[in-house]
């Protein structure tokens, strides 16, 4: 169930509430009882991950971008860049 967020008109009381999304809004402040509840928009925060997304499933090649993959060549020692750097760049590079 999503979780919705409320501010109330008279006292800018704020809320947070579980609803079915087939739920009717709230209306009635719990902090003051007058009926001038809305219901405010905000970012929904979620990652897809794990397999089965885009990520892993669609991209193919060094166009990969997983966490997984990063740590896995810095312990390995392996760096594409010959100074050790995760990226070559030849304005910082001696080599």
């Amino acid at each position: 169930m999503p979780i919705y967020e409320y501010q109330c008109q008279n006292c800018d009381h704020k809320l947070e509430v579980m609803q079915k999304m087939s739920d009717e809004p709230l209306r009635e402040c719990p902090e003051c009882g007058r009926p001038e509840l809305v219901k405010l928009i905000s970012a929904a925060g979620f990652r897809l991950s794990g397999s089965g997304w885009y990520e892993t499933d669609f991209k193919s090649g060094n166009k990969r971008n997983l966490a997984g993959d990063k740590a896995e060549k810095s312990e390995k020692g392996d760096s594409p860049a010959p100074c050790g750097a995760e990226s070559c760049c030849p304005a910082a590079c001696s080599e």
